[in-house]
């Protein structure tokens, strides 16, 4: 984990990993919440996944296509984000997603882990 605390640190100069192809996330850890800062190009899709972390995903560039909820219980639910709106996932809930058009994305977790539910998917 990337523990910087009282430091400026510039987003785009974490260090990345690309957990999809095409897909770029920068995280930065503190005590008690995880930032990740991503970017994601057109056409690239994250599988459903679920993590015990609460989430707040803000898009700040591109359109978005989620999918929140189970469809094997006919509970699915799909939403466009566009730039500078955010959507809340609680702790355990089903969602993934699409990338209408490149994207960039700021996520925030807590509690912080070493992984998000992207990490432990199969896609």
């Amino acid at each position: 984990m990337n523990n910087i605390i009282g430091l400026k640190q510039s987003l785009t100069d974490l260090p990345a990993r690309e957990p999809i192809t095409g897909l770029l996330a920068r995280k930065l850890v503190g005590k008690h919440v995880m930032i990740q800062y991503v970017t994601v190009k057109k056409g690239v899709s994250a599988p459903q996944h679920q993590h015990p972390n609460e989430q707040m995903m803000v898009l700040l560039e591109g359109r978005m296509r989620v999918l929140v909820g189970d469809v094997t219980k006919g509970e699915l639910t799909e939403l466009e984000l566009k730039p500078g709106e955010v959507i809340h996932y609680p702790p355990n809930m089903l969602h993934g997603g699409e990338a209408l058009e490149d994207s960039v994305i700021l996520d925030i977790f807590s509690p912080p882990s070493e992984t998000t539910g992207i990490d432990n998917s199969s896609g």
